[in-house]
């Protein structure tokens, strides 16, 4: 989703293959052996080469799609350009979210999924860093200040996923703030736009043209 979410506003256009996990295409192999989504194919001529990533003809992870796309565009200032640490600040926090986090997140929804008893021992060790985007969050509007940052769309699939495992507790739990910014997230027209489900490619093989 973070990738999705930057690609439309970076205002970047890339060419969607809609897949799903269980179904993974030849192409999609041969070009990430890896296996994971997503991914992006950058078409090797001239003017794309200049919008390759590191010289990269493949870009595999979402975070570097994200870097990729607003390094090439940022008209809403997302990387918060005029401030030399927020960067490296925002990625500090993201990589805590990508290894700490989201492994812990995993745990806790695979605990709620199969009704185990290591439930609440998993949303326990999610708690410290769902504290601190509360805390963060009652200090300014948003992750980073009084604006949108990358560090707000790069953590909000993971916060979406966090209020879901256990949504009676998530509602009663002490996130009045992380609340608010997510409902604010959910009910944006980019939020539906990101989300929205384009015909598989595989069944086709028909792309559809996303961002722009």
């Amino acid at each position: 989703m973070r990738a999705r979410l930057a690609i439309l506003l970076s205002q970047q256009s890339v060419r969607l293959r809609p897949i799903v996990m269980k179904n993974k295409p030849e192409e999609m192999l041969a070009a990430s052996p890896k296996g994971t989504v997503p991914v992006l194919v950058f078409e090797n001529n001239k003017e794309n080469l200049k919008l390759s990533y590191n010289n990269q003809s493949i870009i595999d992870e979402s975070l570097d799609i994200m870097l990729w796309a607003l390094n090439s565009n940022d008209p809403h200032d997302l990387l918060y350009s005029q401030h030399e640490s927020a960067l490296p600040e925002m990625l500090k926090i993201i990589e805590e979210n990508d290894k700490k986090f989201k492994p812990n997140l995993e745990l806790y929804k695979h605990a709620k999924r199969f009704h185990e008893d290591t439930q609440e021992q998993y949303r326990l060790a999610c708690e410290p860093f769902v504290q601190t985007l509360e805390l963060r969050l009652s200090r300014h509007e948003f992750l980073m200040g009084d604006t949108l940052s990358l560090l707000d769309y790069a953590l909000l699939p993971f916060v979406r996923q966090f209020s879901k495992v256990n949504r009676q507790l998530y509602l009663q739990g002490p996130y009045t703030h992380l609340q608010r910014w997510l409902n604010s997230h959910l009910q944006s027209r980019l939020y539906a736009q990101a989300m929205f489900k384009h015909p598989l490619w595989l069944d086709n093989h028909e792309e559809s043209l996303f961002g722009g």
